[in-house]
């Protein structure tokens, strides 16, 4: 079989597409584990997080290169979400008139729709944070993001607590969250169920396992806007 028959019948048939969903979905969700360890850095200060935040900068071509493998997941993640919502949708074009659910939940049935709140908060999220659109005072913090001297760092630490100090933008980030450990309770043993490696006597650790990891993944994200609003992470100490 040639490689263009392959990625051909990958991108048409059913389990090639659950493959690609879960492929792309882990490569997101180590992003966002390792972005949850480097962010939980703000509780070791405002000197620890900003040499963490110019870490990454350093790297350079290498930090746009992963940039790019995460865009490029993260879009195919979406695309194939709306082809196998497409095709479910087609393979049941009536409605059930009594739908009852028994081994269903209602996050593996909301997952679309959580997934596009998801990806709604991500773009607000960049605009915010990264590119400094939306409530800009917050998000370039003063005169050292401004001295163009390598040797001095970028003050990320006081952008972070500014932009966590507005409840509004706190409160959207821990409802992100919640959405976020939703989605991923289910994801996670989809994850290794689309892979193959979900055998039935090891479903219920792979289960707890996802469930586990998603809920430490809401707790600890949801920490730091609540520990910027509680005073804990601030410029002040």
């Amino acid at each position: 079989m040639g490689p263009l028959l392959w990625l051909k019948r990958m991108l048409t048939s059913s389990i090639g597409l659950k493959v690609m969903m879960a492929l792309s979905g882990a490569a997101l969700l180590g992003f966002v584990v390792a972005h949850m360890a480097g962010n939980l850095l703000s509780f070791a200060g405002q000197e620890a997080f900003n040499e963490y935040a110019k870490g990454l900068e350093d790297l350079g071509g290498i930090l746009w290169l992963m940039r790019g493998g995460l865009v490029t997941a993260f879009a195919v993640h979406v695309a194939v979400a709306f082809k196998l919502f497409g095709d479910n949708k087609k393979a049941r074009p009536v409605a059930y008139v009594v739908h009852n659910p028994v081994q269903s939940t209602v996050t593996a049935r909301t997952m679309i729709w959580s997934g596009l709140a998801l990806f709604a908060f991500i773009v607000y999220h960049l605009l915010h944070f990264t590119f400094g659109v939306i409530d800009i005072d917050s998000s370039y913090a003063g005169p050292l993001a401004e001295t163009g001297d390598p040797e001095v760092l970028r003050d990320v630490y006081s952008m972070f607590v500014a932009g966590f100090s507005n409840v509004g933008v706190s409160a959207s980030y821990i409802i992100a969250m919640v959405l976020l450990g939703g989605h991923l309770s289910h994801g996670i043993a989809s994850l290794f169920q689309s892979l193959g490696l979900r055998a039935p006597k090891y479903r219920p650790l792979i289960t707890n396992a996802g469930h586990g990891l998603a809920a430490a993944l809401v707790l600890g994200n949801i920490s730091m806007p609540v520990a910027v609003l509680l005073g804990i992470i601030s410029t002040g100490g």
